[in-house]
């Protein structure tokens, strides 16, 4: 299978995909970075197949600014599933609202979704764990500039 896949695909192959425990990351990874990179390896450690949901160019355009993202979709996946504790990179679609999430979420069935300790949807994804019967478990990453203030440092915002 590939690392990269868009949903469709990644549903059609999620009953071959569940071997050993799936850890759940996701966000929009635009400029990778450190914070990123410890981030994702800890997750990995957790569990033993790390998914990464990588969110739509619309929906980054939508939650940072008119001036993002930076790299689109595809690159921005092909430096995620670059990195070792990578093994799979699912490109989202445009997703409206919380119950497409919650939808996807009860497809996969994760024994874990990792986040970061200042994750502004940590209230939803706890509930997303709970409904799955998965845990919700925070990554304590090394401290670093978020990509929105790297983006400001660039001067590309």
């Amino acid at each position: 299978m590939e690392r990269i896949v868009n949903l469709k695909e990644f549903e059609e192959s999620l009953p071959t995909e569940k071997k050993g425990r799936i850890v759940l990351a996701g966000g929009c990874f635009d400029i990778l970075h450190i914070g990123h990179v410890t981030f994702l390896s800890e997750a990995k450690k957790m569990g033993d197949y790390l998914v990464v949901l990588l969110e739509s160019d619309e929906k980054v355009k939508r939650l940072k600014g008119k001036s993002r993202p930076i790299f689109i979709q595809k690159e921005r996946a092909e430096m995620l599933s670059a990195l070792r504790s990578v093994d799979l990179v699912v490109l989202l679609p445009m997703m409206e609202h919380d119950r497409d999430y919650l939808d996807l979420i009860n497809k996969i069935k994760p024994g874990i979704i990792a986040v970061t300790e200042n994750d502004p949807n940590i209230e939803k994804k706890q509930g997303q764990a709970d409904e799955v019967g998965g845990k919700l478990e925070k990554v304590f990453h090394t401290k670093t500039f978020s990509t929105s203030k790297l983006a400001k440092i660039l001067g590309v915002e």
